[in-house]
């Protein structure tokens, strides 16, 4: 490998390095850029609301609707700014947490071909191949590297494997041949991502940057430094096929509507491009224009609000209602249920029965090993025996002591009792197999043993072996009075069973998301045994365990389907997570991902929505859509709870809006084909939806009752189409009313001649109806109970009524063409309301009920929560 590398064990030259760097090019995986906002607020722009916004701006200032085109055009530079600047201050809080990855690495190099190597420290991103560095405890791996030397070194490798514990690494000349555990499993090589344990070691770095394992991961090398998505293109997230989906329907309408006006008008009353700015203020009129503004105002907020009392950034504002919407949550169980340690389950003696002398003798070992060896700390194994058992060392004078040697793979120590004088304890612990293999034990007990252990570990627990032998005091201390001699003819003692310690939070989270309706699968490179263990410990039925090789004899379409009854994959690969959170999607699930490591990152992008903890590798929070401050599923309970509050907003916006919208629409025609003049004037038009928008608002301020978010939100655009017909039709109806009761009861045959009438009373029953339409179809609407005040809706409702019934007769009336009612009018009017509110709750129920106990589930528009709930 040196001369492949043309390099020696002294290092490189500066010189050498130099040339190297310019033709390989920094260490880096991903060349950072934070996206200036100019940038930003451009890209904003094609979100699809905000893009038909815009073409209905520019249609209504080329005919001269310059008051429309003015507030069409401000609603989207307000929804651009609002959305550019929260994803912009996620991006600068996320270029601080860059900052805590490391940034050196020691390297030897020569001021010249026969100078010797001299240790330095230099920055991570210079590091080229043939550069040898050192490796010592808590030092992250700068690259991949090769291992010249190694003295008891272990790494940890989770974010490249998902293993939880140490990985034992040696300089061994050869590699293993195949088949062997993987590249990852090599003892000679350790690689970027990984961190060191334990031990120390000397390396020649192999490979850089995005030709690492971790940059294939990545992109590979054609990503290059710079690259944003990692060489792959990130899969579209729950949110953009329904905007899209409600965008198309929303288009078709107002492509539909200026013809059918126009060619109308021409037919029944022979007018021609004069109706043209009504035909536009019809469509106008269809159009939720503060969507974009809702849309990025709801989700802002609630970003806002993560940040600040959780510590979540939401790096993309959509992700927020995609949280929303995710009924399946998929994550790793190392880190996530566990903690990365383990922890002593039980100890058994040579019969398999529960025997605490065992784990003394295994607490003595680790106590003096760590004592005598001079180890700057103890591993994860050491740690677990000594916190089970306490310092039981203590009561020993240490002798002599051999740390663990990863060829060995034992620890021993030699211990003396003060009461013994004369008799020296020689104490071993290790693997099953080394141990056993140095007692004085007949073949078939030995065979007995290690059936017993297997026996034992498949439930995917770790086994250490521990056994004693007393030997005569020899003179002198240190390892030098201690030799792998003294390490035979031992007495087995038993094994101490080791398991992972689980996160303290994490069964009280588990029940948090049952509760809101989102099925957790487990996807690790685990044991299968330990995978299932840990859920029933944490009270999540595993069920039958997949492992990959069953994964990879599906194809997508059968994957699709076991996905759906199945919680646990085990032995997985990054390819096998990804595919995984593919097949989710496709059987109509949205999904979430919770990983830390580069092997998570295929299925990171594979999710509806990426999620990271603060601890992750670089590179995964870079690709994350939400960053959490804590690998806690706690706080992601709160980051779904804040996306459903936004998405229940969104929802209830759209529904309550296009309904009513529709309704005006159906009106405005029937009204052109009868009146002989235009039912409303561009002017009227402009002001009802200004004073419904702006109430609207409102719904961004709403906290809906928290039995609304128990289950997922998201848009279904068929759902929605049928409920905006059904209950727009039912606004037509109310509409149609009013026109009978300004016909007859009013003015009689000819009262319809009275464009200012007519104006007047159905600008005032359309946003006295608007109102009611706010406070009856809103979701969660008893989100105030047990409050004094009302809520904002309620408040903007009651204006948005005030507004309709006092505007005709304030000094803007007359400018707007409108003017005032006679008293019998609003008698009148007060029992179409009524009878109104009835028809609403009525139909309300019989949609509730139809939707199956939902208020509209998968195929209803929106899953958001019991009908019962929402009374």
């Amino acid at each position: 490998m040196l001369r492949h590398l043309d390099t020696s064990p002294r290092g490189l030259t500066e010189a050498q390095a130099g040339e190297r760097l310019v033709r390989h090019g920094v260490n880096t995986v991903l060349a950072w850029r934070t996206e200036s906002w100019p940038r930003r607020f451009v890209h904003s722009l094609r979100d699809p609301f905000t893009a038909v916004l815009l073409c209905l701006g520019l249609v209504s200032a080329a005919v001269a609707a310059w008051g429309t085109a003015c507030v069409i055009l401000s609603l989207v530079v307000v929804s651009c700014v609002l959305r550019t600047s929260g994803e912009y201050r996620a991006d600068r809080s996320m270029a601080g947490l860059r900052d805590l990855v490391a940034t050196t690495a020691t390297v030897l190099r020569r001021s010249d071909p026969d100078a010797p190597g001299q240790a330095r420290e230099i920055p991570v991103g210079e590091l080229v191949p043939g550069d040898v560095i050192r490796l010592g405890p808590g030092d992250l791996v700068p690259a991949d590297v090769r291992l010249l030397r190694a003295n008891g070194l272990t790494v940890h490798q989770a974010v490249l494997t998902g293993e939880a514990v140490p990985v034992a690494k040696e300089a061994i000349d050869t590699p293993h041949p195949p088949p062997y555990d993987g590249i990852f499993q090599q003892p000679q090589l350790c690689f970027l991502g990984s961190a060191v344990a334990s031990g120390s070691g000397t390396a020649v770095v192999v490979a850089t940057g995005t030709r690492t394992r971790f940059g294939s991961a990545f992109g590979g090398p054609g990503a290059g430094p710079g690259a944003r998505d990692g060489g792959a293109r990130r899969e579209a997230s729950a949110f953009d096929p329904s905007v899209l989906g409600v965008s198309r329907v929303l288009i078709r309408f107002m492509l539909l509507t200026p013809p059918l006006v126009l060619m109308a008008n021409a037919a029944v009353r022979g007018r021609g491009l004069e109706t043209l700015p009504f035909a536009v203020a019809v469509a106008v009129g269809l159009t939720p224009e503060m969507l974009p503004v809702i849309v990025t105002l709801c989700l802002a907020r609630g970003a806002a609000r993560l940040a600040r009392m959780h510590g979540v950034i939401v790096k993309r504002l959509p992700a927020l209602h995609d949280l929303g919407a995710v009924d399946v949550l998929c994550l790793d169980k190392t880190g996530t249920l566990t903690q990365d340690r383990p922890v002593v389950d039980r100890a058994l003696d040579a019969h398999g029965n529960h025997d605490p002398d065992v784990l003394h003798w295994a607490a003595v070992n680790a106590w003096w090993t760590l004592q005598l060896a001079e180890l700057p700390a103890p591993d994860a194994l050491d740690e677990a025996l000594l916190e089970a058992a306490g310092p039981d060392g203590e009561e020993y004078d240490g002798v002599a002591a051999l740390p663990f040697d990863p060829v060995r793979r034992l620890a021993t120590a030699v211990v003396r009792d003060p009461a013994r004088l004369g008799v020296h304890t020689v104490v071993v612990k290790g693997a099953v197999e080394n141990v056993l293999e140095r007692c004085a034990l007949e073949q078939g007990e030995r065979e007995r043993l290690l059936a017993l252990a297997a026996r034992e570990a498949d439930g995917g627990l770790r086994l250490l072996a521990v056994a004693t032998a007393e030997r005569r005091a020899r003179t002198g201390t240190g390892t030098g009075a201690c030799t792998p001699a003294d390490e035979r003819g031992l007495t087995f003692r038993g094994f101490v069973v080791l398991g992972d310690a689980l996160a303290p939070t994490a069964a009280d989270a588990l029940r948090a998301l049952t509760d809101r309706a989102i099925a957790v699968k487990v996807l690790t490179g685990d044991h299968p045994g330990s995978a299932a263990g840990t859920c029933r410990a944490l009270g999540l039925d595993p069920g039958e365990v997949w492992t990959a090789d069953r994964i990879d004899a599906l194809t997508d379409a059968e994957l699709a389907e076991a996905v759906r009854r199945t919680t646990v994959f085990a032995r997985c690969t990054p390819e096998h997570k990804a595919r995984i959170a593919a097949a989710l999607r496709t059987a109509g699930h949205t999904v979430g991902f919770l990983g830390d490591g580069v092997n998570d990152l295929p299925a990171l992008r594979a999710a509806d929505v990426g999620i990271a903890p603060l601890g992750a590798v670089d590179v995964v929070r870079e690709h994350a859509d939400v960053v959490l401050a804590e690998k806690d599923l706690t706080t992601i309970d709160h980051a779904v709870t804040e996306g459903r509050y936004g998405g229940v907003a969104i929802t209830t916006y759209l529904r309550i809006t296009l309904s009513s919208n529709l309704g005006n629409v159906i009106a405005m025609l029937a009204a052109g084909l009868l009146l002989p003049f235009l039912p409303m004037l561009p002017a009227q038009v402009l002001a009802q939806n200004l004073c419904f928008d702006a109430a609207q608002l409102a719904f961004a301020y709403e906290r809906p009752h928290p039995d609304a978010v128990r289950r997922p939100t998201g848009l279904r655009p068929r759902g929605l189409l049928r409920f905006i017909t059904g209950f727009g039709a039912l606004n037509a109806v109310a509409d149609l009313a009013t026109f009978g009761i300004l016909a007859l009861a009013l003015h009689g045959p000819d009262g319809m001649d009275d464009a200012a009438v007519f104006h007047s009373g159905w600008f005032t029953e359309n946003l006295t109806t608007q109102a009611l339409v706010m406070l009856l179809l809103r979701l969660g609407r008893r989100g105030a109970e047990g409050r004094r005040a009302p809520s904002p809706v309620v408040r903007a409702a009651a204006a948005l009524a005030v507004a309709g019934l006092l505007l005709p007769l304030s000094p803007l009336g007359p400018p707007l063409g409108m003017t005032a009612l006679p008293v019998l009018y609003y008698v009148l009017l007060a029992a179409v309301l009524a009878l109104y509110a009835a028809a609403l709750k009525a139909a309300r129920a019989r949609y509730d009920r139809r939707a199956g106990g939902l208020v509209a589930g998968p195929a209803h528009g929106c899953t958001v929560a019991q009908s019962s709930n929402l009374r």
